[in-house]
């Protein structure tokens, strides 16, 4: 008895031995026409094989790629799609291009940003108030998980520079309450915004 331990290394386990048993067959035929008629008998088992994935587009197309490193590349066949070939196959992938904004203080973060040109656009009134106090408190919450000291200033002068100059408060008046936190990685406590009047 021979165990699989002992056998060729599958190629493509999921297909399991019978399948990899009937494409070396295929690829011994020396016929060219049983080799198609073949080579199209186990395309139809192994598509049997993943019914779930019959909507996938291009599943026959995948299911020939797969027929063709199963035999590693020799299934002397006319496919009726273009297969991968056999260099391509390790080639290591494609390096993928993050998008990457042009974001004037990263530690706000990019949705920040925006609701900060929102906000700058409003009309004036009490909804825009209430915004900008509720940016300004989200902005210090961000500063100050990266740096150890906030200064009401600071974060007065980026909203003022990251609204193009649109919203100006004055640093003599306007400040933000104090943070407090319940220690690192813990949920930080409601923050209220103070105006002096």
């Amino acid at each position: 008895m021979k165990y699989n331990t002992q056998q060729k290394r599958l190629i493509m386990p999921e297909y399991g031995r019978n399948i990899q048993n009937m494409v070396d067959y295929c690829v011994s035929l020396p016929d060219r026409n049983e080799r198609k008629k073949c080579a199209q008998a186990i395309i139809n088992i192994m598509g049997n094989m993943f019914p779930h994935l019959r909507d996938v587009e291009d599943f026959k197309h995948i299911l020939w790629d797969h027929l063709a490193i199963m035999s590693d590349f020799k299934l002397d066949i006319d496919y009726p799609y273009e297969v991968i070939k056999k260099e391509e196959l390790n080639l290591p992938p494609g390096r993928i291009e993050y998008s990457r904004s042009d974001m004037k203080y990263r530690h706000y973060g990019k949705i920040l940003e925006k609701m900060i040109t929102i906000a700058a656009d409003m009309e004036d009134g009490e909804a825009k108030d209430h915004l900008i106090d509720i940016l300004a408190s989200q902005m210090k919450r961000s500063y100050i998980q990266w740096n150890k000291e906030v200064d009401d200033a600071k974060i007065i002068q980026d909203l003022y520079e990251l609204s193009n100059g649109k919203i100006q408060l004055d640093k003599s008046t306007y400040s933000i309450k104090e943070i407090k936190t319940n220690g690192f990685g813990k949920k930080m406590k409601t923050i209220k915004v103070q105006r002096k009047h």
